[in-house]
């Protein structure tokens, strides 16, 4: 098989690290986008190398704030390795607050690093490849009108809808899909029975862990008939609460 290179943004902690891993089994030279986590994003290259020594691994660190660093990212992992086929949208902050509770700043950082960095990186990879897959990580969020995560909320509302927009304007050379997680692994000062204190609300009472990410993110690769798609891996959340 043709060897294959995915660049993940947010890929040295959690759902990124999952997910980096994950396509590694799989065969493939990964990209792995990092900005503050040197530490983690070093143990988890070692890691690759060591047990996929035929693949490529290169780390890639910017700071998703930056619109300039942003734009230098793709023309950078297309010197490095020569192609790019999957890029995947994971990079992401969450922090809690009402919209009478937002300030600019969190305002700015949720939009600029959930919704306008892959918005640029979107728009690179079909100018300067031009032919592949896009992932986005989304949030069950964006089916319900909460605030009290509500910049984080509206970002991930218009990273879904500029999937779809890309998914139209780029086909039929470049496939855009997301993937929308519940409560997926627990807050770093937290353990599973928060995450299963959550779940019990949901049509499936327990979290979903990390396994539904991580298939939905197959089926979108294998299927290649599908594009401007939306697969929730949420135990129904998306459906309503349990009362």
């Amino acid at each position: 098989m043709t060897k294959r290179t995915a660049l993940i943004t947010g890929s040295a902690k959690r759902v990124g690290k999952e997910i980096s891993l994950h396509l590694a089994e799989q065969g493939w030279s990964l990209a792995l986008h990092y900005n503050s986590s040197e530490k983690a994003a070093g143990k988890l290259i070692k890691q690759l190398q060591k047990d996929y020594p035929e693949q490529q691994f290169v780390l890639f660190q910017s700071n998703m704030q930056n619109p300039f660093a942003v734009e230098s990212l793709i023309p950078e992992v297309l010197r490095v390795f020569g192609q790019l086929d999957l890029l995947v949208n994971n990079a992401s902050v969450f922090e809690r607050a009402s919209i009478f509770e937002t300030h600019f700043d969190l305002l700015d950082r949720q939009m600029m690093i959930n919704y306008r960095a892959p918005f640029l990186l979107i728009r690179d990879f079909a100018r300067h490849i031009g032919k592949g897959m896009v992932i986005n990580l989304v949030d069950t969020r964006i089916t319900n009108s909460k605030s009290d995560y509500a910049a984080y909320s509206l970002s991930k509302k218009a990273l879904w809808e500029l999937t779809k927009m890309a998914a139209l304007e780029f086909a039929p050379y470049i496939r855009v899909n997301a993937i929308a997680p519940g409560a997926t692994l627990p807050p770093a000062d937290k353990d599973e029975s928060y995450l299963w204190l959550l779940a019990k609300k949901t049509p499936m009472q327990k979290p979903s862990g990390i396994e539904p990410i991580l298939k939905s993110l197959d089926y979108i690769i294998e299927n290649d008939h599908l594009t401007g798609q939306l697969l929730f891996c949420d135990g129904g959340e998306n459906l309503g609460l349990i009362v």
